[in-house]
C-alpha cells in the first residue's frame, strides 16, 4: 500500500496514505490531472509520485519545510510570517506534513507563510513533481527463534539491520525502519537480508531472556550485536567499554545510554542536513565542551564514547520526556512483541526488577481500595450512585483469571504492560492486536465512526448542546453513524462490519453487551471489523479483550463499575482528544490527569493507534495560567509523540518570539503570551487546555473568566 493522489474540488490535489489513514491537500491555481511518474526520478526515498501543472501550491496550515537545491544543499528553512523570492533554479521542497512530501520544481519561487497557510508561487504555470512517503513502515522480514536466551539474543541482533543510516540522522524516526518480526519456534532461523549490522559495537549481558528484552531497544538504536557475557557492558572495536551494571541498576543504565545516545545525536545532526536552531542544544552547549561538528563525521562508536563521557545528570533535564515505558515479564512468548516496542523506541524494564509490579495477593490494600473506594471518593459517582453503568449496582469488580498488577511508576508520558497480568494505569499489550494491525486492509479514506447508545439515560455522552463528539474537522472526511437501542442481532452485524472506531455507551455485564433483547458476548464472535473502540460501560475489560482477540487493534475499557456522570465526562473528553489526533494511550493519560474516575479505565491492545490525524504537527496539551502583567498569560505546552512522529522529531510552537525548535516529548519551558496572540491561536483549532486542574477546550474558553 502506497500513498495515492487524486484531484479534488477547490481546486486541490489530495494525497492519501492508506497505511495510516492520513490525508493532506494542496490548493492549486487551477484544476489538476495528476499523472503518475517513476519514483526513480526523485533523489530522496519516495513511495509514489505524480506530475501536475500549476502556478501555485497552497498548504492548508503551516508545516515545517526545508527548501534545497537539486544537489541537496539547504537553501532556506521556511518559518512563519515569511515572504521571500527565490531565483529561478531547480528546487526540492521537503514538507514535514502528516504524510512526508517532496515538491520538485524548476522555476523561481515566491514563498509566503503564515500560521494558517503556506503558499509557493511559481513564475508561471509549470510542471511540478510531487512525491509522497508514508511515515508508517511494515517489517520487511521475519526471524524465527527458540526460547533459549542465546537464540533470543541472536534474533534481537538483527534489529539494527532496519536502520536506514548510522549517521546522527538516525535520531529522526523516519530514518529508523521497522525491525523484522519475530516468531517463536523450535530452531533459530535468520534470513540473509537481516543479518546483524557491522557497526563495531556489541552489548554483552548474561544469558537471560529478561536482560535481553531490556537491552533490545538499545541494541537496535546502536546497531549493536547482543551476545552472552559474564558482565553486562557495551564494547566497541576501538577498545571502549562501558559497564551496564552501574549503581543505578542494569535497567536504569540501559535506559540512560539509550536516551543519552539519541539526545546527543539530535544535537550533532544540526551540523548536517538540518542546521536548525535547537533549544536543547542552546540549553547544554554553554556547560558542555563537545566538538559537535567533528562528531558529525565521526564513527558511531567514536560518537558513543564521547556521549557517554558526559555525566547523565549534566543533560538529564534537557532530554525530552520519553513517550513509552514498558514493563515486561520473562515469558518466552513476549519476544514476539519486542519488534513493535523497539519500533517505538520504548524503554523496556523487567517487571520483576526493583519496585516490581505487585499482584493482587501481594498488594491487596492498593487494588481493593482502588476499585471499591474510587466511587466513594468520586464526586461524579456520588451524585449518580443510584444509576451506574452496571446492570447490578451491588455487584463488585468483575472476576478474572489474570492477577491484577500495578506497574512501577515511570516518568514517561505513557506506560504499558507486557505479560501475564491485568494492569492498572498501563496499556495491556496483546500480540493479536499487532498481528491484526498488519492484516487490516486499507480504508477508502473516510474515517468511519459508529456510536452505539443502548440506554436513553446515557444520551448526554454524545447528544449535547455544545458540540458533536466527532467529525468537526473541515479537512478530514468523517462518516459518523449513531445507533440507538440495538438488538443483539443488530449489534452483532455492526461488530462484524468494517469501521475505524466504535464508541459504545451502555451496560455491560459478565455475559456481554446488554441489548434490548438480551446480551451479546464479543468473545463468541467469529470475527470483527472494528479496528479501534471505546467501551464506556461497567466491567468492559473482557468484552474488549474479546474484540482484540477477534480482529480489533486496540481500545479503551473499564476494570470495574463506573457511575454515569463520571462515564459521560470521561467519554466526552476521550472522544474529543481522539478527534484532535491523540492516540488511545495519550488520550486516556490526559484525561487521567484531570479526572479520578479515569483511573478505572485502561487501554488494551495497541495503544499507539490514532483514530484521526492531528491538525498541527503534534497532539499537545496547553497548561494555562495568568501572568503578572494584565495582558499576559503563561503557557506550558506538553507534546505527545505519535506513531508517525516519534522520539527524535522536531516541534515548534506557533507563537511569536519563539525562534527555535524543540525535541518532541513532554513539556517545553513555560512561555509568556499576550491575550491577543492566545485568542488567535486558540481559534484556529480545538486544543485541550488545562486551567486550574480542569480540562477545557480552546475554542470554548472565555478569557474574561481567567483573570
Amino acid at each position: 500500500m502506497k500513498p495515492t493522489f487524486s484531484p479534488a474540488a477547490g481546486p486541490r490535489l489530495s494525497i492519501f496514505d492508506p497505511i495510516h489513514d492520513r490525508r493532506f491537500e494542496f490548493r492549486t491555481s487551477s484544476p489538476v490531472r495528476p499523472e503518475p511518474v517513476d519514483t526513480d526520478r526523485f533523489s530522496v526515498p519516495t513511495d509514489s509520485a505524480v506530475e501536475i501543472d500549476t502556478a501555485r501550491l497552497v498548504l492548508p496550515y503551516f508545516v515545517e519545510a526545508h527548501v534545497r537545491r537539486g544537489d541537496g544543499t539547504l537553501v532556506r528553512e521556511i518559518e512563519r510570517d515569511t515572504r521571500e523570492r527565490l531565483p529561478a533554479a531547480e528546487y526540492c521542497i521537503e514538507l514535514h506534513a502528516p504524510i512526508k512530501l517532496f515538491v520538485f520544481v524548476e522555476s523561481g519561487v515566491t514563498v509566503t507563510s503564515a500560521l494558517e497557510h503556506v503558499a509557493f508561487d511559481f513564475e508561471d504555470e509549470t510542471t511540478v513533481r510531487v512525491g509522497a512517503r508514508s511515515y508508517h513502515e511494515r517489517p520487511a522480514e521475519t526471524v524465527r527463534t527458540t526460547a533459549d536466551p542465546v537464540d533470543v539474543m541472536a534474533a534481537i541482533s538483527t534489529f539494527g539491520s532496519a536502520l536506514k543510516t548510522t549517521s546522527p540522522e538516525r535520531s529522526f524516526p523516519t530514518l529508523r525502519g521497522h525491525p523484522p518480526t519475530i516468531e517463536l519456534g523450535d530452531r533459530l532461523e535468520i534470513p540473509d537480508g537481516v543479518s546483524p549490522s557491522d557497526t563495531g559495537i556489541r552489548i554483552e549481558v548474561p544469558a537471560e531472556r529478561e536482560r535481553a528484552y531490556v537491552a533490545a531497544p538499545l541494541a537496535y538504536y546502536l546497531g549493536a550485536t547482543l551476545v552472552p557475557g559474564e558482565r553486562s557492558r557495551i564494547v566497541t572495536d576501538s577498545g571502549f567499554e562501558h559497564p551496564l551494571d552501574a549503581d543505578r541498576g542494569f535497567d536504569a543504565e540501559v535506559e540512560r545510554v539509550l536516551k543519552q545516545a539519541l539526545f546527543f545525536d539530535c544535537l550533532v545532526r544540526t551540523e548536517g542536513l538540518y542546521p536548525v536552531e535547537l533549544h536543547e542544544r542552546r540549553a547544554v552547549e554553554g556547560t558542555l565542551d563537545l566538538p559537535l561538528a567533528d562528531l558529525y563525521d565521526a564513527s558511531l562508536g567514536e560518537r558513543l564514547e564521547t556521549y557517554l563521557s558526559v555525566p547523565f545528570d549534566a543533560v538529564r533535564d534537557a532530554i525530552p520526556t520519553w513517550r513509552l515505558t514498558v514493563s515486561v515479564t520473562p515469558e518466552a512468548d513476549n519476544v514476539a512483541l519486542l519488534p513493535y516496542l523497539v519500533d517505538e523506541l520504548a524503554v523496556v524494564r523487567r517487571a520483576t526488577a526493583g519496585a516490581a509490579a505487585r499482584t493482587r495477593a501481594a498488594a491487596p490494600s492498593y487494588v481493593d481500595e482502588f476499585v471499591r473506594s474510587a466511587p466513594a471518593r468520586s464526586a461524579e459517582f456520588a451524585r449518580s450512585a443510584e444509576f451506574g453503568r452496571s446492570t447490578d449496582a451491588r455487584r463488585g469488580r468483575e472476576g478474572t483469571d489474570e492477577p491484577y498488577v500495578v506497574p512501577p511508576a515511570t516518568d514517561a508520558l505513557e506506560q504499558a504492560w507486557l505479560g501475564t497480568g491485568r494492569p492498572f494505569g498501563a496499556n495491556k499489550l496483546l500480540r493479536s492486536a499487532f498481528d491484526h494491525r498488519w492484516e487490516r486492509t486499507a480504508s477508502d479514506g473516510d474515517i468511519d465512526i459508529d456510536i452505539v447508545c443502548n440506554d436513553d439515560r446515557m444520551r448526554a455522552e454524545y447528544d449535547n448542546d455544545d458540540s458533536a463528539l466527532y467529525g468537526q474537522r473541515d479537512e478530514l472526511p468523517f462518516d459518523v453513524t449513531v445507533h440507538e437501542n440495538l438488538s443483539t442481532e443488530a449489534l452483532e452485524r455492526l461488530l462484524a462490519s468494517e469501521t475505524d472506531f466504535l464508541h459504545y455507551i451502555g451496560h455491560i455485564d459478565e455475559r456481554g453487551f446488554v441489548c434490548a433483547d438480551g446480551t451479546l458476548d464479543a468473545r463468541s464472535l467469529d470475527g470483527t471489523g472494528v479496528e479501534t473502540f471505546f467501551l464506556n460501560g461497567c466491567n468492559s475489560y473482557r468484552q474488549g479483550l474479546g474484540l482484540v482477540e477477534n480482529g480489533s487493534v486496540g481500545g479503551i475499557v473499564t476494570h470495574g463499575d463506573v457511575g454515569n456522570d463520571g462515564a459521560i465526562a470521561v467519554g466526552r473528553q476521550v472522544a474529543r482528544l481522539l478527534n484532535a489526533g491523540f492516540s488511545l494511550r495519550s488520550a486516556l493519560a490526559v484525561v487521567g490527569e484531570h479526572r479520578l474516575v479515569a483511573n478505572q479505565y485502561v487501554v488494551i491492545g495497541d495503544g499507539s493507534v490514532e483514530v484521526a490525524q492531528c491538525e498541527s504537527s503534534f497532539p499537545a496539551l496547553y497548561r494555562l495560567r495568568t501572568g503578572e502583567a494584565d495582558d499576559e498569560y503563561r503557557v506550558k505546552i506538553t507534546t505527545y509523540p505519535t506513531a508517525n512522529r516519534g522520539i527524535g522529531s522536531l516541534y515548534i510552537p506557533y507563537l511569536d518570539d519563539v525562534d527555535s525548535y524543540f525535541l518532541a516529548g513532554g513539556s517545553i519551558p513555560e512561555l509568556s503570551v499576550s491575550t491577543a496572540e492566545l485568542v488567535y491561536i486558540f481559534q484556529l483549532e480545538q486544543l485541550p487546555v488545562s486551567v486550574d486542574g480542569e480540562l477545557r477546550w480552546s475554542t470554548e474558553l472565555s478569557f474574561d473568566l481567567l483573570s
